[in-house]
């Protein structure tokens, strides 16, 4: 979850590492540092605690290099301060070290080989670097060795992404990685080393995947990679086609309100992509994969988990075939009983959240078909799934996820249109949905046209209560899942999403006088019994608002989507949550991007 850039054989390191720091950002807040060197003698180490701006304004115009590593940190081990801030080094200044994941048995490692080391950090990390100045120095191993030797030690369940620094080779960077992500960035005349391409997009737009379980010797003119056991391997170069830009804010005062708003062009963006005409055009081999499969499998964290429970009925709807979500990091070690021919699809915004992978990997062993779903084409579940997808919805840099969740869904519908008219089911050739997600697009825009209705009604219902509650049924529970989520990590009101037939069964018990309830009301079969429902809080006193279709609503109700089909209403009915959470966090004078403790892609179990 933490960020890592690094450069060599640039005179312009610092401010390649600052930018890329700001770039990465959104990966872990709680601190960051950078480690320079001249390759003239002199190097610098600079850290501070809190956001990138603090580490900006600490460095002077006296540090410089044309090679140096940088780190952006989500704490697991030891709190966030300046002394656990990476880069970390080892006691004689010779090694430094940044690092994204966690090792397992760091503590089993530092009592058997650094019982006589004074550890000045918390961190799992530090113990690596001193590991590597260990055997460099006591076994006299060069730097590349050392290394090697120490990745080895390190327990096989444990998740690493490595760039190391020594002050005697200035000029090179060592790097490695298992499970977490990290590329190489190919530049005019130096190269650099990132955790995703965004990092790195401002220098270059061509990029070398590093696999697990590979060493990888950086300069600023070469790139040789290595398996554990020395062997060469060679690797082909990708090209990013994103403009650099995409990822700034421009005129928002914050990512998410930008990427909120950008969600009619994903839309958009989707048609254009994946249909031929009205009909989805997809890969036949993919198709045929699910078709021969007797149930399918929707595997997701967070808000992707969210989008897979709308994707299931949408799934199910079109093409017959029985569909269930998973919750990723429960399936990774508390697998169901499977079906005799499974067909997987994985969804993450980012394609490398870590416990998805853990059961991709499971998955691979019994070399099932599987699918990614992702916004970040060449990820690792991109390349290690059988199949991939593409969200086409641009950087996402807000930790809350917006436009991903509505892509998300998009794509699954697209897909499932698709499989069902190989199938010949009739829902699924009758349904218009290219057509439908024009109307989605327009309804969309619609609703953040009218953005500003939303601040005055976060402030009346949402500002003050330390507690809120989503209901709806069928497929608007599906979507109050994601609403009360939505709120909750940005806002921090312990928001809840229930649904609304499950109230008089424990849950009406927490409404108090006052506590918001919020109805989502899209479905005609259960509009009623929503609605009953929403009553029976207002009779406890609660202070309640509707989202409702147009062609449901009555005089009195709070919000008012417009119309599109019923299995598409959570691509509108999400916006006016995703508006409240932004505007309740705004005006608790929060930071909408960063909410504490939260990072967006989840690279460590």
């Amino acid at each position: 979850m933490c960020g890592i850039v690094g450069v060599t054989g640039s005179d312009q390191s610092v401010s390649i590492l600052i930018d890329g720091l700001k770039r990465l950002e959104y990966r872990g807040y709680d601190s960051a540092g950078i480690y320079v060197n001249d390759q003239q003698g002199h190097d610098y180490l600079v850290k501070r605690p809190g956001r990138i701006s603090n580490l900006e304004e600490a460095i002077t115009p006296d540090v410089h290099g044309t090679a140096g590593i940088g780190h952006t940190r989500w704490a697991t081990h030891g709190e966030p301060n300046e002394v656990n801030a990476h880069p970390q080094y080892s006691t004689d200044k010779r090694f430094y070290l940044v690092h994204n994941g966690v090792i397992e048995n760091h503590q089993q490692l530092r009592e058997h080989y650094l019982a006589d080391v004074t550890f000045k950090s918390q961190t799992d990390t530090e113990v690596v670097v001193q590991l590597v100045d260990k055997f460099v120095t006591d076994y006299g191993l060069d730097t590349k060795s050392a290394l090697l030797k120490t990745i080895r030690l390190i327990s096989p369940d444990s998740s690493y992404a490595f760039v190391l620094m020594d002050r005697e080779q200035p000029d090179t960077l060592f790097v490695a990685k298992n499970k977490s992500p990290l590329l190489v960035g190919l530049a005019d005349g130096y190269n650099m080393v990132g955790s995703d391409a965004t990092s790195m997009l401002k220098q270059t737009n061509t990029f070398m995947e590093i696999d697990d379980h590979e060493l990888v010797i950086v300069k600023p003119d070469s790139v040789k990679i290595e398996d554990l056991d020395g062997n060469e391997k060679t690797r082909e170069t990708f090209t990013v086609d994103m403009d650099p830009t995409a990822a700034d804010k421009g005129a928002y005062p914050f990512y998410m309100l930008k990427e909120i708003d950008e969600q009619p062009a994903v839309m958009r963006k989707l048609v254009q992509e994946y249909f031929t005409g009205d009909q989805p055009k997809l890969d036949e081999d993919l198709l045929k994969d699910l078709n021969d499969a007797d149930h399918i499998y929707i595997v997701g964290a967070g808000t992707s988990y969210h989008a897979g429970l709308v994707g299931a009925r949408i799934f199910e709807r079109l093409t017959k075939i029985p569909t269930t979500v998973h919750i990723s990091s429960e399936f990774a070690y508390e697998q169901p009983l499977l079906s005799k021919k499974p067909f997987f699809i994985f969804l993450s915004q980012s394609g490398e959240t870590a416990d998805s992978r853990e059961v991709l990997v499971h998955i691979n062993e019994h070399q099932w078909p599987s699918l990614t779903i992702t916004n970040v084409d060449k990820s690792t579940l991109s390349r290690e799934a059988t199949y991939t997808l593409l969200l086409y919805a641009g950087p996402e840099i807000a930790v809350a996820s917006t436009k991903a969740y509505t892509a998300q869904i998009a794509v699954e519908a697209i897909l499932a249109k698709a499989l069902g008219e190989y199938r010949h089911i009739k829902s699924a050739q009758d349904f218009a949905l290219k057509q439908q997600l024009g109307s989605v697009a327009n309804g969309i825009q619609a609703i953040t046209d009218s953005k500003d209705d939303f601040e005055s009604l976060a402030a009346h219902y949402l500002s003050k209560p330390r507690n809120a509650f989503y209901i709806g049924r069928g497929i608007d529970w599906s979507v109050s899942l994601e609403a009360a989520l939505k709120l909750k990590e940005i806002s921090y009101v312990q928001a809840e999403g229930f649904a609304s037939g499950e109230l008089k069964h424990g849950t009406i018990a927490l409404i108090e006088k006052g506590t918001p309830v919020i109805a989502l009301v899209t479905q005609e079969r259960t509009a009623g019994l929503t609605r009953s429902n929403l009553e029976e809080t207002e009779a406890r006193g609660a202070n309640t608002l509707t989202i409702v279709s147009r062609h449901l609503a009555k005089e009195d109700d709070t919000i008012v989507i417009p119309d599109v089909d019923e299995m598409l209403t959570p691509l509108l009915s999400v916006i006016p949550a995703q508006l409240l959470a932004y505007y309740t966090s705004l005006g608790k004078g929060l930071d909408v991007d960063k909410p504490r403790n939260l990072a967006k892609s989840v690279t460590v179990q």
